[in-house]
């Protein structure tokens, strides 16, 4: 222990802990933040990869979860440009599903009670003229094509994470909380290296538990304390094939049990298919997807596309574990998606839980998190996330487009694939590693797939890397083609760095 006392110490290195270290760390509180494994290992890597309202909540009248959401979907579009874009929604009238009346009103309520101010607005398409229809079964005649968002969900995480440490936070990655206990008024916290089994101690005076899918046996364990559980965990997952059409847009298709499931062009050759809700007990990070989650979403998808695929068309399939609270719904489907806020004091020293939480409303959360938390310890600062951009997000208006314009300038040696990916990632931070380069020799070694020693050293230096799958998975989706990466020399470079 080195005497330092923190305002706020965070256990959970999800989007929603990395997102009010964030918050917190900008107005100025000494900030401390705890993740057991690597950052965005959990729940916040394997999400849909949307910032969305919600259109089915719709349904069930959540209408202020809805406009809260696409609110944030707004604030996202401008604080992270290069992480966040428009993605167009093909949702085809189905025979038997719901009527096209009620989805035309739900598309008109999402359209317009969240602010929406760049997205373009509903349409109707006409599937049997309309390109969106050339890839589906020709019993879809009709469909309406409506504005969410696309989201590099793990680097969400990581950018929070790196602008909270540049505005004085800091990031324990890899360290577990083990123990915490309140003594007058403070919080004493003991942490565990995961790799060396070294111990140390950290005090502060606001403990925030943002574990996630961990959040109750974190108040079990390490915190001791006698709770009845809240949460209800829930496997969402996910498969990942070759292309089954050509644009860069998504569609939504209406299942006979009345769940959804989307398929969204993802990485360029793939596509992206999901999700499933079912009840989950066990550790969060042993989740699999079981064998009739890969037949549910296999069938959904060959009900509605002329292209038929099978298991053997699956490049990849992951599962996480949405941390929802058990309000007693009697399907998963139907849990609510709110996110529950308690604070109380331990012995005199204050803790907050966090239970739930949304990929799309975290910065929003972080903002309601900093409001209790300056009841219990003096408050410092203002809200400002809505409006600063994330690291890399800094160029000329928000504007993609001429930023990589400006950077297929300067860099003209980058094949247009890897520097939209360079682009897309890290923004104008790509330009920390790029530097003076003048061809792919100054780079560094080529591990393959477009992965170079300058890039990796970077995600080092900067973003808490150490193993080739906080790289190809976490970092960057180049797992997807580790085909063409020469793994095992990442693996060996990475250790001769450390």
């Amino acid at each position: 222990m080195d005497g330092t006392i923190f305002d706020i110490f965070i256990i959970g290195g999800g989007v929603n802990g990395c997102g009010l270290a964030r918050d917190a760390a900008g107005r100025g509180y000494g900030v401390g933040l705890a993740e057991m494994n690597d950052l965005a290992e959990g729940t916040s890597s394997k999400s849909t990869k949307l910032v969305h309202g919600g259109l089915r909540y719709l349904e069930s009248r959540q209408f202020r979860l809805v406009r809260e959401a696409l609110v944030e979907r707004e604030a996202l579009l401008r604080i992270a440009p290069h992480l966040v874009r428009p993605l167009r929604f093909v949702l085809p009238v189905q025979k038997g599903m719901r009527p096209a009346w009620l989805l035309r009103l739900g598309l008109f309520l999402y359209d317009h009670i969240g602010g929406r101010k760049t997205l373009p607005a509903t349409v109707t398409l006409d599937l049997a003229g309309d390109a969106a229809g050339r890839p589906l079964q020709k019993r879809f005649t009709r469909a309406f094509a409506y504005s969410d968002c696309w989201v590099d969900d793990s680097r969400l995480v990581i950018l929070n994470a790196r602008d909270a440490a540049n505005r004085g936070a800091t990031i324990y990655a890899r360290k577990q909380v083990v123990s915490a206990f309140p003594s007058e008024g403070i919080w004493r916290v003991g942490l565990r290296d995961r790799a060396t089994g070294a111990e140390t101690e950290i005090l502060s005076r606001l403990l925030v538990n943002a574990g996630g899918p961990w959040a109750d046996k974190i108040l079990s364990g390490a915190l001791a304390q006698k709770a009845p559980p809240r949460l209800r965990l829930v496997r969402g997952s996910h498969i990942v094939v070759r292309k089954i059409f050509d644009h860069d847009g998504a569609y939504l298709f209406q299942n006979p049990d009345g769940r959804i499931v989307f398929a969204i062009a993802y990485e360029d050759d793939f596509t992206l298919i999901g999700t499933t809700d079912v009840d989950f007990a066990g550790d969060p990070g042993d989740a699999e997807i079981a064998p009739d989650e890969t037949d549910y979403l296999l069938r959904a998808t060959n009900g509605c596309f002329a292209r038929q695929i099978g298991p053997s068309d699956i490049v990849w399939s992951y599962s996480g574990v949405r941390p929802l609270v058990d309000d007693g719904a009697g399907s998963a489907q139907k849990a609510t998606r709110e996110t529950v806020i308690e604070d109380a004091r331990v012995n005199g020293a204050p803790l907050i839980n966090v239970f739930g939480g949304k990929i799309t409303s975290y910065r929003l959360l972080a903002e309601k998190i900093l409001f209790r938390a300056g009841k219990l310890i003096p408050a410092k600062g203002a809200p400002w996330t809505a409006s600063a951009p994330l690291p890399g997000g800094n160029f000329l208006g928000g504007d993609f487009a001429g930023f990589a314009a400006d950077l297929r300038t300067k860099k003209p040696f980058l094949e247009e694939a890897l520097l939209l990916r360079l682009a897309r990632a890290y923004g104008m931070e790509c330009l920390r590693f790029l530097g003076a380069a003048q061809g792919l020799k100054d780079l560094g070694e080529d591990f393959g797939g477009g992965l170079f020693s300058a890039e990796v050293d970077h995600l080092m230096a900067r973003e808490w890397a150490e193993t080739p799958d906080d790289i190809l998975w976490r970092r960057t989706k180049l797992g997807l083609r580790a085909g063409e990466i020469d793994v095992a020399r990442l693996a060996d470079y990475l250790a001769a760095q450390k």
